[in-house]
């Protein structure tokens, strides 16, 4: 029996996308193909690997074994192909950087300027996302993230100590009362389907009965609804050299255990080798060194 990396890769797309048509997007294919290789792919084994509905496609149970095989199989690509790179010459090409939609606005893109003054050879591509792309597998070099990783092929290269506050337009703090409690503000959260990241879940836990006066389900457009006045938001007090001119100002509350959090530069460590992504990786370094707080 013969399974290919591409029909492993179109196996994996499915199975995590739970869909055809979603797998079709992600690999850049018609979906009439993505259903004819995988009719292919079943024929192979012998077996159907997943169960279709108008809910989407699940793993059967003989899609289930092949799963775990599958990530592997994906991430011995992704080192294969760091391991090809890692004897390029000067550091030129592209280097893939992902995080969330606000670090790649606040941070990322004024840096990609930067970055191409320094480096002509060097381009960046963000991924802006609020879902963990793999490293191992290779759908990014180089990530900023608030959780560090617990694979021991990613490498954690520098964490940023990040002190949160409340912030709020200099218009809504001028109408609120001199000793403010979380509770009295009105809040920019987040809306389905990411109700569960923060500070949703622990403005609920703090706040009887918590209720947003605004959400929405992209950082930006909750960053735009404060700057307009709109309510409150939880960010981090900390200035960079791209910072930007910004009409919020800290409250200075006390968020208690949430008042302190962290960013961490994770690459994966074969990555590293690539002398384009350590390339980056090293002026990130050297730029989030030198934050301050705000």
């Amino acid at each position: 029996m013969d399974i290919s990396w591409d029909d492993a890769k179109l196996f994996l797309a499915i199975a995590e996308s739970r869909s055809l048509s979603g797998a079709a997007r992600g690999l850049k294919l018609g979906q009439p193909t993505v259903t004819r290789r995988l009719a292919a792919l079943e024929y192979t084994v012998g077996a159907t690997l997943f169960r279709r509905s108008v809910e989407g496609a699940t793993l059967t149970s003989a899609g289930e074994r092949l799963l775990g095989p599958a990530k592997k199989m994906a991430e011995w690509a992704g080192e294969l192909h760091r391991a090809a790179e890692a004897h390029d010459g000067a550091p030129r090409g592209l280097v893939r950087v992902t995080s969330s939609p606000f670090i790649c606005f606040d941070f990322l893109a004024p840096f990609a300027g930067f970055l191409g003054e320094k480096h002509p050879g060097l381009r960046l591509e963000l991924l802006s996302s609020m879902q963990y792309l793999d490293l191992g597998r290779g759908e990014a070099d180089i990530a900023l993230r608030r959780r560090a990783p617990a694979n021991d092929d990613l490498k954690v290269v520098h964490t940023l100590e990040i002190e949160n506050d409340v912030f709020v337009s200099k218009r809504l703090k001028d109408k609120l009362p001199r000793k403010v409690k979380l509770a009295d503000l009105p809040w920019v959260a987040w809306c389905p389907p990411f109700e569960a990241i923060p500070p949703n879940p622990q403005l609920e836990a703090a706040i009887p009965n918590f209720t947003p006066a605004f959400s929405a389900d992209h950082f930006l457009v909750q960053l735009a609804a404060a700057e307009a006045g709109v309510g409150a938001m939880v960010l981090g007090r900390v200035q960079h050299r791209f910072s930007r001119d910004s009409d919020l100002v800290p409250l200075g509350l006390d968020l208690g255990p949430n008042a302190k959090s962290q960013l961490h530069l994770v690459c994966a460590k074969s990555a590293l080798e690539i002398p384009r992504v350590r390339r980056v990786v090293e002026l990130l370094v050297e730029e989030l060194g030198k934050t301050r707080r705000r």
